[in-house]
This record gives C-alpha cells, sequence and structure tokens, in this order.
C-alpha cells in the first residue's frame, strides 16, 4: 500500500505494523487453511513474522515468489490440526505478468465416515493459490485466461499422473477480475461455483454482479475479484479444451465489438479480410487475430489457434461462412452449471468412464462465506479501513457424501 508520497515498504513502522494486525485477524479466524497474495517475500523480516506466529499456531507454510524477482508472492498455511500435505507443487507461468500458483494435495487429519463397505472414503482435496495479471488494457484478458487455463491443464495433468479418485478442488486467490470477465464464465462453464455467490444465493445474473465487492484497486475503482472457487466430484465437466475455445470467442468478439465497435456484419468483414468470396479463410482468422494482438505465446499459440479455427470450421470445408461465424465466433456457447446440470444424463460417449451407482465420494457444501469489513458485502468499500486493499474472504465448508459423475475425458 502506498501514502501520497512515499511507499509503505520505505516505512518500516507503517508495513510492521499493519502485517501485525493481518496476522492477529488470521489467528483469530483460525481457519484450517489460509491462501494469502501479494505478501512481500522479498523482505526477510516480515516473512520471519509470518513464520514465527503462524509456524507457533501450528500451521505449516508454502511460499513462492513470483517470478523475475518480482518481490512478492504467494504464501499457503495449512493448520496440521486439519489437514495433512501430501504433495505440494509449484507452477511457474513464465509469462508477460511473471505470475505463479501453488497446488496443495491435501488429506483430512480425521476422517469423517465409511463408506457402505466399510472402507474410508477417501478424503482427500486439491487446493490451488494464485494471483493473476491484473488487466491493465483489453489485450490483457487473453493473458489471464490463459492462465487459469494453465491450472486447469495442470491440475488435470496431477490428477492424471497420480491416479487420483474423484475429489473436491478448490481455487483460491485474487483473480483480478470480476463475474462479468471471460474468466469467471470459464470457470463456471467448467462446473466450478463461486463459494461467496453460493452462500448468499446470487446468481449469475447481471442483476447480481455488483452485489459485493473485494478490492479497491490503484485507480481507485472498487470491485470484485477475490473468489474461492469449488469443484464438487459429483459435477459433470465438459471437454476442457471446448471451454477454452469458447471463452476466447467470448474476447474475439468483446474486442471487436467493444474494443473496435464493430457490428456483427463488419466484425465478420474485418475477419475474412481481402477474401472476395463470401466466407473467412484461415489465413485472414489468423491475420485478424494478430491484429487484435491475441496471437502470441502467452496469450494463444500457434496450435491453440489452430484448434480455434478447427473449431469455428464446424463443417470442415476449409472455410468460416457466415452461418458458422454466428454460431462459433459471435455466440459461443458458454453455458453455465444450471445448463450443465440439465444436460448430465446425456453423456453416452464411449470414452467416458461412467461410476457404479454405489460408488462415493468426498465432497464439500457451503455453510457460510463472509468478506470483512461488513461494508463491501453491501457493495461499498469503507474510507476508514485501512487493513489491506483487499477485503479478505472466509469460507466456510461442511463435508458432505455424494456420489461421483462421469468423468470426462482429458482434453489432448
Amino acid at each position: 500500500m502506498d501514502s501520497e508520497n512515499c511507499r509503505e515498504s520505505q516505512n518500516r513502522a507503517n508495513w510492521f505494523s499493519r502485517n501485525e494486525k493481518i496476522i492477529d485477524r488470521l489467528l483469530a479466524d483460525r481457519s484450517s487453511i489460509i491462501c494469502l497474495q501479494e505478501v512481500w517475500l522479498g523482505n526477510d523480516e516480515l516473512v520471519n513474522m509470518y513464520e514465527k506466529r503462524l509456524g507457533e499456531a501450528n500451521y505449516m507454510m508454502f511460499k513462492l515468489a513470483r517470478t523475475n524477482n518480482r518481490g512478492d508472492g504467494l504464501l499457503t498455511a495449512v493448520h496440521r490440526n486439519y489437514f495433512r500435505v501430501l504433495n505440494h507443487r509449484e507452477l511457474l507461468f513464465n509469462d508477460f505478468g511473471d505470475r505463479v500458483a501453488q497446488l496443495l494435495h491435501v488429506e483430512s487429519a480425521m476422517p469423517f465416515w465409511q463408506n457402505r463397505s466399510s472402507s474410508c472414503v477417501q478424503q482427500q482435496s486439491l487446493i490451488v493459490n494464485t494471483h493473476l495479471v491484473f488487466p491493465h488494457d483489453h489485450s490483457l484478458s487473453i493473458v489471464r485466461l490463459k492462465q487459469v487455463y494453465k491450472i486447469l491443464q495442470y491440475i488435470e495433468a496431477y490428477q492424471e499422473e497420480h491416479k487420483l479418485g474423484p475429489m473436491p478442488i478448490i481455487l483460491c486467490g485474487d483473480w483480478n477480475g470480476s463475474k462479468r470477465g471471460q474468466v469467471y464464465k470459464f470457470l463456471r462453464s467448467q462446473g466450478f461455483v463461486s463459494s461467496y455467490d453460493t452462500a448468499h444465493q446470487y446468481s449469475d445474473s447481471e442483476e447480481d454482479a455488483h452485489k459485493w465487492v473485494s478490492h479497491r484497486n490503484h485507480r481507485g475503482n472498487i470491485c470484485g475479484v477475490d473468489f474461492i472457487w469449488l469443484l464438487n466430484p459429483d459435477k459433470c465437466r465438459k471437454p476442457l479444451k471446448i471451454s477454452w475455445n469458447e471463452a476466447v470467442f467470448g474476447i474475439i468478439k468483446y474486442l471487436l465489438l467493444q474494443a473496435a465497435s464493430l457490428s456483427e456484419t463488419n466484425a465478420f468483414a474485418l475477419l475474412k479480410a481481402d477474401t472476395p468470396d463470401d466466407h473467412i479463410t484461415y489465413s485472414s482468422f489468423c491475420q485478424a487475430l494478430c491484429q487484435l494482438g491475441m496471437v502470441h505465446p502467452d496469450r494463444v499459440n500457434s496450435e491453440e489457434l489452430e484448434d480455434l479455427w478447427n473449431e469455428a470450421d464446424r463443417d470442415r470445408d476449409g472455410v468460416v461462412d457466415y452461418t458458422e461465424f454466428q454460431r462459433c465466433i459471435w455466440s459461443p456457447k458458454c453455458y453455465s452449471q444450471e445448463e450443465e446440470d440439465d444436460t448430465e444424463t446425456d453423456v453416452t460417449d464411449e470414452s467416458i468412464v461412467t461410476f457404479q451407482a454405489n460408488d462415493e465420494a468426498f465432497g464439500f457444501t457451503v455453510k457460510e462465506a463472509v468478506l470483512f469489513p461488513p461494508e463491501v458485502e453491501k457493495g461499498m468499500w469503507p474510507e476508514n479501513y485501512s487493513l489491506s486493499d483487499h477485503a479478505p474472504l472466509t469460507v466456510v465448508f461442511s463435508p458432505v457424501r455424494m456420489p461421483c459423475s462421469p468423468r470426462t475425458p482429458r482434453s489432448p
């Protein structure tokens, strides 16, 4: 946090006092898992403060600094009384924002129940902590989306590598984007639910998009960007690559519609460029995406560009006509979890592994979710709040038995 004249880091008394208060609040909450972002890991004295006080409270800590010596990073603390850490992985995006993510594979320290055959139901979870890049301009929307795509790809690969059974996945962090953005829609299309919105029975509608805030950014804007996402093993998920393609098409439409102020017909004309016939070619498609600043290893790479084209060219005739443009590019179907629930019984692909009727899994229900200070829950930012420029989000989960969902095959 900065004052008008100097950075807080230049005043030891200020940063020391503020971080002591942050730790006081964390310990008072008595959370079983703590996920922090923007921790000043380059300051040994501050790191020692967290390690000492959290360690004395029986937490084990995992730290991960951003790449290229950015100074700050992630800190995840797990209370030994509640969870055992089976594995810990570090994910380095190595991208424009030097962003990173932590993956923890944890197991409940005490079993909750046994299944009908008297064997313990697997009570393990995957926990992710991350901090996405700030969207300084429209072009960075695709970078943020790519970071989430990498996280979900990594989770899929980890589950496959360790041959893991169904288990809940919790994603925590500063997502630097609101409920209106493509990252939110992308995660919803994968079956994740926002724990805070679930607890307060808020929908994905525009009406509920601004009910709460969690951040006042450096531009003075207030917005809701801090989420704890939950994916239970009873949720049916579409293939990850399909969700990615649909989300990218959503960003393409946004850039054409909002940034370039193009109508549907003018957007089609831009994508087909100088093609004499009334269709888009692969060459003109690639050229247009380059002009929009989307083609880059941190954004859409050459392989993903080809996948997008194959998704748009549904009839495989080598071109995209106006109907395909409307259906696949201008109005891509990124459906919500409510729509997914309606289609779960239609999963009949032979490559999908189905579960037996008596198979049980361990999952969570959202019991409670609270933001502090309470004003932010009403969409307001109190001027006297100085603990942080973010409002801490605390979620209480309750363990629950649930059937395993049909599992979609991993994206090739």
